[in-house]
């Protein structure tokens, strides 16, 4: 168990230092030198930093303070401290290590700017932290008031900072940093969540036991039955037994699944919504030997 722990450690160690060095190159390589921001905490740290002629590399830690603190209180103590090695050692990046000015290039600025960026607040939080305290603060603002999700708190920061970046650095650079952030938040998704998006698919049919068949089979995905009772349909209230299978496909495997569905039963009640992630059971199809 010890000797698990210490390679947890190892490659949270690994990922979060590469997530450093990825953000500052993605910082000092392309954005700073154009006057180009981020969103969020990071946004918020260079738009003083452009205002104020304070160093990034200070603004960067004072700002994630006070989301680092939230983060103990509200994750735990391991999350607090990977986090403040995190954004320490991008601040030490920033400020002692020496990245080329890669392109002068306006839109390639904006787009591998945020690439870089995006994969090292990614790949921090594969690590188990964060280089940008916004997901820490939009989760304390939604748990406080249910009414408000995470992600409406983090959209209604960034239209301030960008909408106060074009006030201060100009509507072209504003325009510039939006698309920083866009690219950056693509880059985040891919690598939390995967370039496979997953798909839960829940079926009600008659010939349940033939779509079974068919998943495990033919598609050679992993299948859920469910017992349940059929309510209100077109005879009015039954208590009929029944079954619901629910199964977890990538998407591109949805159309092949529902095309699969609809030769056995064109009357199935199909029901799909998409899922962050999945682990375990049979999700990707099976070598076949």
């Amino acid at each position: 168990m010890q000797g698990i722990t210490k390679r947890s450690l190892l490659k949270d160690a690994i990922l979060i230092t590469a997530g450093i060095f990825s953000a500052g190159l993605g910082l000092k390589g392309f954005l700073l030198s154009s006057h180009f921001i981020d969103g969020g905490v990071t946004g918020i740290s260079m738009l003083l930093s452009s205002i104020l002629k304070v160093p990034l590399a200070v603004l960067i830690p004072i700002i994630n303070l006070p989301f680092i603190l939230m983060g103990y209180r509200q994750i735990g103590l391991a999350f607090a401290i990977k986090s403040t090695f995190a954004i320490t050692g991008l601040s030490i990046c920033l400020a002692f290590v020496h990245f080329p000015d890669v392109t002068p290039d306006l839109l390639l600025t904006s787009v591998f700017g945020g690439f870089f960026i995006g994969a090292g607040i990614g790949l921090a939080m594969r690590g188990g932290a964060v280089l940008d305290g916004t997901e820490v603060a939009a989760l304390l603002v939604s748990r406080r008031n249910s009414t408000i999700r995470v992600g409406d708190v983090i959209l209604g920061m960034n239209i301030l900072i960008f909408a106060t970046a074009a006030y201060f650095l100009g509507v072209d650079i504003a325009l510039y940093s939006m698309l920083t952030y866009f690219t950056a938040s693509k880059t985040v998704d891919y690598l939390i969540h995967g370039i496979e998006e997953y798909t839960a698919v829940w079926i009600v049919s008659d010939h349940h036991e033939a779509i079974r068949e068919m998943i495990t089979d033919k598609l050679h995905k992993g299948v859920t039955v469910l017992n349940s009772e059929k309510g209100f349909g077109k005879r009015g209230l039954q208590n009929q037994e029944t079954k619901v299978l629910y199964s977890v496909v990538t998407r591109l495997e949805v159309s092949r699944l529902r095309d699969a569905i609809s030769e056995i039963d064109p009357q199935a009640f199909v029901v799909q919504h998409g899922i962050d992630d999945a682990r375990g059971g049979i999700v990707k199809e099976r070598a076949l030997h």
